[in-house]
């Protein structure tokens, strides 16, 4: 119970932090933290969850992870529909404090594509730019794919796993500054099922591609270091 609950806390805190930048802080005028401030966010809620709750569940807040890692051989099948029940009631359950909060300024018009921090496609949010299906299905499945290389190069049992919470950070941070102009990043189903209820419409009709997307790229990203990648007990490296 203490695994689903450090899961839980986990994915509200990604939600809270990563999207509440994004809602309350990325466009104040000035002041405001921008694209790369965003990004930022979203890495250091990972990073300081990884080292907060990390040694109880493993830290995946993101079902995408959950099915990368068990298709690498770093997950028990019997667990992996409680890890993403709690992750998923984490990130809703943070998305309605967002929301309450909100709220609490009389602002609440998701009218708009990306209002609320929610994911898109073919919609010219950023730049002028609208991005296809099939472009925003294959960035959000390479950088899910990548991501589960990096989480289990980084906490495999040959790797220095002191730093590992400060790898998968960074590589959470370069995700979002790559693909928030592309899709508002997903890489995580529960973030994206979580700001999607809250506001319905597009982000709803859409949301299939932020599931399906990121969850073949995690098992992907998990099958190719589990058989490309690891070192095997016997190897010596060069």
């Amino acid at each position: 119970m203490k695994k689903l609950f450090a899961e839980f806390f986990g994915t509200f805190w990604l939600v809270f932090g990563g999207c509440g930048s994004a809602v309350f802080a990325a466009g104040v005028p000035d002041i405001g933290i921008g694209l790369l401030g965003v990004a930022l966010a979203f890495g250091l809620t990972v990073l300081t969850m990884a080292y907060a709750v990390g040694h109880i569940s493993g830290g995946h807040f993101n079902p995408a992870v959950s099915f990368g890692l068990l298709a690498g051989g770093r997950f028990s099948a019997k667990d992996l529909i409680p890890y993403i029940v709690a992750q998923c009631l984490g990130a809703i359950v943070a998305a309605g404090c967002l929301y309450t909060i909100l709220n609490g300024a009389g602002v609440v018009d998701f009218s708009a594509p990306g209002d609320f921090a929610t994911n898109f496609y073919g919609e010219a949010v950023y730049n002028g730019k609208a991005f296809s299906m099939g472009a925003a299905f294959l960035a959000e499945f390479l950088l899910t794919a990548f991501f589960l290389i990096v989480i289990m190069g980084a906490t495999d049992k040959w790797a220095n796993g002191k730093f590992a919470g400060i790898a998968i950070g960074l590589a959470l941070t370069l995700i979002h500054l790559i693909s928030i102009p592309i899709t508002n990043t997903s890489v995580n189903p529960a973030r994206s099922l979580s700001q999607a209820v809250f506001t319905g419409g597009l982000a709803m009709s859409q949301l299939w591609l932020f599931w399906v997307a990121p969850i073949l790229g995690g098992i992907v990203g998990g099958l190719i270091y589990k058989f490309l990648l690891q070192r095997d007990s016997e190897e010596v490296t060069d």
